[in-house]
């Protein structure tokens, strides 16, 4: 993990490998953003009118480097926009800090260390640069550069995200300042856990062996674990994860996280699908549709991180963390279409598509989490390609039995840079998802195939408890290219918003 300073030291005087500094667009070309005064000094005032000559215009996210003047000791200056210039007494936005930071962080991989000058009016300034700055640091290499170069004895891998992050402006001795960089720091951290899990190969991360990273996580910050293996699902009557996992050599687990504080008025639980491998089953999905599916636990990666991060953060109330583990395999004992499932709940379902089996996980999962009776109750689930279709790849939509929940998640998301949707839940639907044979099937008409899925998951849901569902199917794995504070792969998404959450829920400033 990239290591995170507030430096005293000035911008001219910081030792390091680069000093980061922000420009706008104006209204006749590049301005310096506030905060790299010094830097601006050091190359005469000039540094706007050299910036322009080298083409940059301050847009969101584009990075120039340039050579540092004799007055710095810096080798090098990195500009990165900052977009529009804002309004009289208006700031930055947030969300521009944070992408700006990231988008720096990316282009300085292989660097030791790095002074950050953007502009940092407020301590929520200061969590947004170092939260996109350590969150644009992160690269994924545990699988790559095992071998030395022959003759020099040089490691050949790729180059280690930026070591250090130095923030330049903030102030290391106000309390605000302080607390905003140790709160970026340990979200950044659980992100880039998600991250990790999502990225890891599934003959990897089978259910057992993310039922142990789990495990190890929880002890390590004093949150209570419970891992129900297949014996015990088979006893206790999970026939939604079981059904799904009994195709596969790897049995499925439910790994429940629970984390207390003495003081908590209110719990909360976290419900995550975990499908570390979807092939699809029986139902097995076409060429061109399986080589990212490693990413279908992001769900359950989001919950585990986010139940670590509210420890670690010590708040105000009691997280309670559900991972519904299973790998999805066609086999000789796989589920198979039209066979009907007993769920934990007693309700039976007919499954049409042994490939709509995160909701199977997911139903047993929310009705374990019912019977604890927590105040609210949010499952975040890579769900359906049909939410994908209707918000595209960086959104994620929100479904909720109470609408002033289901608002309070949208600006929570919102304010904390993920981008979301509220989505409806048609009654109308619900019943296509009538079967002759069972209580219910795991599947309902095609066209608004996301809501359907929805209106499935809130059978589960107990009476009277306040629920909502993320389906991140789009933004949870990135394909294209990084861009700001995000990479290719796996993105952590739904972390920040769960421990948002989790804070406002502590202290009962939610909606």
């Amino acid at each position: 993990m990239t290591a995170l300073t507030l430096s005293t030291a000035g911008a001219a005087t910081l030792r390091a490998d680069a000093l980061v500094v922000g420009v706008a667009k104006g209204p006749k070309g590049a301005i310096v953003a506030a905060g790299a005064e010094a830097v601006d000094k050091a190359f005469d005032g000039k540094l706007a009118g050299v910036l322009d000559a080298l083409g940059a215009s301050g847009a969101e996210g584009e990075v120039t480097k340039l050579p540092a003047p004799a007055g710095l000791k810096v080798p090098v200056v990195l500009a990165v926009g900052l977009g529009s210039v804002p309004e009289k007494d208006e700031s930055f936005d947030e969300e521009v800090l944070r992408r700006a930071a990231g988008a720096a962080a990316r282009a300085l991989h292989g660097s030791k260390k790095a002074g950050f000058v953007l502009p940092l009016e407020d301590a929520s300034a200061v969590t947004a640069v170092a939260e996109g700055a350590l969150l644009g640091a992160y690269a994924f290499t545990a699988y790559q550069g095992g071998e030395k170069k022959a003759g020099n004895g040089k490691d050949s891998g790729p180059k280690q995200p930026l070591a250090e992050v130095a923030l330049l402006g903030a102030k290391p001795r106000d309390k605000e300042h302080k607390a905003a960089a140790e709160r970026a720091a340990v979200v950044a951290t659980e992100v880039n856990v998600a991250r990790d899990l999502v990225n890891t190969p599934p003959n990897d991360l089978t259910p057992e062996a993310f039922a142990a990273v789990a495990s190890a996580a929880a002890k390590e910050n004093g949150v209570k674990v419970q891992v129900l293996d297949e014996k015990a699902l088979i006893k206790g009557g999970f026939g939604g994860i079981m059904g799904v996992g009994k195709g596969s050599e790897n049995p499925p687990r439910l790994v429940k996280l629970t984390y207390t504080h003495p003081k908590a008025e209110k719990t909360l639980a976290f419900v995550g699908k975990g499908i570390t491998y979807d092939s699809g089953g029986i139902s097995l999905k076409p060429a061109g549709h399986n080589e990212t599916m490693k990413c279908d636990m992001a769900g359950a990666a989001a919950v585990f991180a986010s139940v670590v991060a509210a420890a670690k953060l010590g708040l105000r109330v009691n997280v309670t963390g559900w991972l519904a583990l299973a790998e999805n395999m066609p086999s000789g004992s796989a589920t198979k279409p039209g066979d009907v499932l007993r769920m934990y709940s007693g309700k039976t379902v007919e499954v049409l598509n042994t490939d709509a089996e995160g909701r199977l996980v997911l139903g047993d999962a929310l009705t374990k989490a019912s019977e604890d009776n927590p105040d609210a109750i949010v499952d975040v689930a890579t769900l359906t390609g049909a939410m994908v279709l209707a918000l595209g790849d960086r959104t994620f939509g929100i479904m909720a039995n109470d609408d002033a929940f289901r608002t309070s998640i949208h600006e929570i998301a919102e304010e904390v840079g993920e981008s979301s949707w509220p989505m409806p839940l048609p009654a109308e639907l619900r019943k296509t998802m009538d079967s002759p044979t069972a209580d219910i099937a795991n599947m309902g008409v095609r066209m608004g195939g996301g809501l359907v899925a929805g209106l499935f998951l809130q059978e589960f849901v107990g009476e009277g408890i306040t629920w909502a569902h993320l389906d991140i199917a789009g933004p949870a794995f990135h394909e294209g290219a990084p861009h700001g504070y995000t990479p290719k792969g796996g993105t952590g998404s739904a972390v920040r918003t769960l421990v948002r959450l989790a804070e406002r829920t502590a202290t009962g400033d939610l909606g």
